[in-house]
């Protein structure tokens, strides 16, 4: 991954429109899940949205260690959390907020697969061409490579971002100025200081 390149900031609107049109796919498939199952971190609040619009009870979550905060990228995706449920012979859908490379939710279908379930599908909001793995849902494609700041991890990765620039801005007017130029992003000001409080303390 290269140093600079584009993040797009998603916002909480947004996010609620793809889980209600991921929502509206999965019953236009006909298709009732018995479990949700969000990826740690980021499907926590897709799935939760999920479970709201196709009226499941059962939410469950795994864990799989991939990217850190600030696009930083691990060699492989690694289980940290396993399944803590019974889902033999239910329906299951997976639900992550993107899907990169897909390393990620190979790790999550196989893992799953050994509990013995009738079916596992996968949701995500955002879909990359650069992944090698295709979901039975994605809600918006994207063709073009960036980063997607999501609203629920905003402060982790700008302060990451930010800590990647060599010469630290010292201002919030300058940490704008910076991320626009190095990530071709506009970040709200409010939102810099608060990150530039979160820094200090660190």
């Amino acid at each position: 991954m290269e140093k600079d390149f584009r993040c797009e900031l998603i916002s909480w609107r947004r996010v609620y429109l793809l889980a209600r049109k991921l929502a509206c796919m999965i019953n236009g498939d006909n298709f009732q899940p018995d479990v949700i199952v969000a990826i740690a971190r980021g499907g926590y609040v897709p799935a939760r949205i999920l479970c709201d619009f196709l009226d499941v009870n059962t939410l469950a979550s795994i864990r799989i260690e991939h990217y850190f905060p600030g696009a930083n990228k691990q060699k492989i995706a690694r289980l940290t959390d396993p399944l803590a449920i019974d889902i033999k012979g239910g329906n299951i859908l997976v639900v992550d907020d993107v899907n990169d490379t897909g390393d990620t939710l190979e790790v999550a279908v196989h893992h799953l697969k050994e509990f013995s379930p009738k079916d596992v599908r996968v949701a995500v909001l955002i879909q990359k061409t650069t992944s090698h793995f295709r979901p039975e849902y994605f809600a918006h494609r994207i063709i073009k490579w960036r980063w997607l700041i999501y609203p629920w991890a905003v402060m982790e990765d700008i302060s990451g971002l930010l800590a990647k620039i060599d010469s630290q801005p010292s201002t919030v007017e300058k940490a704008a100025s910076v991320f626009l130029e190095k990530y071709r992003c506009k970040v709200p000001r409010q939102l810099l200081e608060d990150v530039f409080v979160k820094m200090k303390k660190g």
